[in-house]
């Protein structure tokens, strides 16, 4: 690109900070007239409650700012580049997203368009999707490349459905063809694929895998969303209510960058809120496997978890068998409804004030996943009291709306 090209970038910043959204929105309605076989490939569920809008609004946004040196981007590209694979997103995506891009620029921003300003645009949309791409294939080759690895999607056998609590149920996924399964990294995910009848649409969903890397199975533990007359739990309830013990279903392979840091041996704080707490609990369940005890050391694990009471609480009993093995744990449980305070155990909200001699330690690594607000707040207390921002970890589920980092 030119200068004189990314200044004119540069300059719809204003215009994206007011009119984002606006001009997402009329992007995703536009793609999808034009090519509604792209329905199969976004979660229309976040087309309902605006969550993919908000999310490239501020992509895009983030582009436009940084025009002159897009590398600062690159955490970015990786996590957006992971969930891409996860949804087996391919080089020809880009031409239609672009296609019907460039229109929408000019169909939203009418007369303050000049050819000049659509071609900087179509240059800095076409380098911005080169790197997406490119970074992607690299993402599939070392799929490929691993044990167990593929690309796309593959048919899993559902070989054990367990209830874990009034609310969280857990599939146990192996591969139909008997093979082994790519090890994940704890703390990744996987994309399921099944066809909603009521959309009759192929629909695609991320779960975190809630079991250690054993090369054999994955698990995922998911929550039944009581919402089910909106596209956002459709995935969730058809697998609570719908798929059973013996039932084929398609994966993508194992994504994600909120990842367990193994190159360490310092304190580990869980938190975690409702049905966060599955990719953590991969990581705890690595963490004390039995391959991992001859690495053991003598630095603590503290987990953090809050949810409504004890009947949703899920994995519950997991945790004490754990911990019970493993006396470096330390656990503290957070009930919303509580009748009578218990050791460890806390009426209200999670509130790491309660904890802070617990958690605010030197040689601490901090792991958080739940709902957004759940997310900033507990963020915050950390960066309030000191903590580093480099090991702080969370994930939020869904398309990225926190920018905290």
């Amino acid at each position: 690109m030119t200068n004189e090209q990314k200044k004119l970038v540069k300059g719809t910043v204003p215009v994206l900070k007011e009119h984002g959204i606006l001009l997402t929105t009329h992007f995703y309605n536009r793609m999808f007239q034009h090519n509604p076989e792209l329905k199969n490939i976004f979660n229309m569920g976040n087309q309902q409650n605006s969550k993919q809008q908000t999310a490239l609004a501020m992509a895009v946004l983030a582009y436009a700012e940084h025009i002159e040196n897009p590398s600062v981007l690159l955490p970015v590209v990786d996590s957006i580049g992971h969930k891409h694979t996860s949804l087996d997103i391919r080089p020809e995506h880009y031409t239609i997203v672009g296609k019907h891009l460039i229109a929408s620029i000019q169909e939203v921003l009418g007369e303050a368009t000049t050819p000049e300003l659509l071609e900087a645009w179509t240059i800095a949309y076409n380098q911005l999707a080169s790197l997406m791409s490119g970074h992607e294939q690299d993402l599939y080759k070392k799929h490929i490349e691993q044990k167990g690895g593929w690309s796309g999607w593959r048919p899993f056998v559902v070989k054990q459905k367990i209830v874990e609590s009034t609310e969280i149920t857990s599939f146990y996924l192996y591969p139909a063809n008997g093979g082994d399964v790519e090890i994940h990294q704890p703390g990744q995910y996987i994309s399921v694929r099944l066809f909603l009848p009521e959309l009759q649409l192929l629909q695609p969903r991320q779960y975190s895998i809630s079991s250690a890397p054993n090369g054999k199975y994955y698990r995922i533990s998911v929550k039944k969303e009581t919402h089910n007359q909106h596209a956002d739990g459709m995935i969730s309830n058809r697998l609570h209510d719908h798929v059973s013990k013996g039932d084929i279903i398609e994966l993508s392979a194992p994504a994600g960058t909120f990842v367990l840091n193994e190159s360490t041996s310092t304190h580990k704080v869980f938190i975690s809120g409702g049905v966060g707490q599955t990719p953590l609990l991969s990581m705890l369940e690595n963490l004390t496997s039995e391959t991992n005890k001859t690495n053991k050391t003598n630095k603590p694990i503290t987990w953090i978890h809050g949810c409504r009471n004890e009947t949703v609480h899920a994995f519950k009993d997991k945790i004490a068998e754990i911990s019970h093995l493993y006396s470096n744990i330390n656990q503290h449980i957070f009930y919303e409804q509580l009748n009578k305070q218990q050791n460890n155990k806390y009426k209200g909200r999670v509130d790491l004030e309660v904890l802070k001699d617990t958690v605010l330690q030197t040689e601490t690594e901090y792991y958080i996943c739940g709902p957004s607000p759940f997310i900033t707040k507990h963020y915050n207390f950390l960066i309030e009291n000191g903590v580093n921002k480099s090991v702080i970890y969370f994930e939020e589920f869904g398309p990225a709306s926190l920018n905290l980092n």
